[in-house]
């Protein structure tokens, strides 16, 4: 296990290919990080994982802060491909997409017209 900067951060080869985790856990930073960027505040994350307290919710969130580019390239890295990754919602961006996707499943557009 290699220690960071941070109390309860630390990266080991053999979990995640020595990705940051919360220390004595299999939880990446990068988790935190985009439950925190999806709008749920520290409190709510360690209330949905309850094996972390705030301390290590917090700390992760720091981590992040001084280390955004490396988190940022993970959570990239490890995203799941949705049914809107294509060339047409890549160029719209997620806002569009998102539109585009409420008119391709809505199926009576009369309601539309005025």
């Amino acid at each position: 296990m290699i220690p960071t900067t941070n109390r309860y951060i630390s990266k080991d080869p053999a979990i995640l290919g020595g990705e940051p985790i919360i220390s004595g856990t299999r939880t990446p930073v990068r988790a935190i990080v985009e439950l925190w960027r999806s709008g749920m505040a520290p409190e709510e994350i360690a209330a949905n994982l309850p094996h972390l307290t705030l301390a290590q919710i917090f700390d992760a969130l720091s981590y992040y802060s001084d280390n955004q580019k490396e988190i940022e390239q993970l959570i990239v890295q490890n995203r799941v491909p949705s049914q809107y990754d294509s060339p047409e919602h890549n160029r719209l961006g997620r806002s569009g997409a998102e539109l585009a996707a409420t008119v391709w499943a809505h199926e009576d557009f009369s309601d539309w017209e005025k």
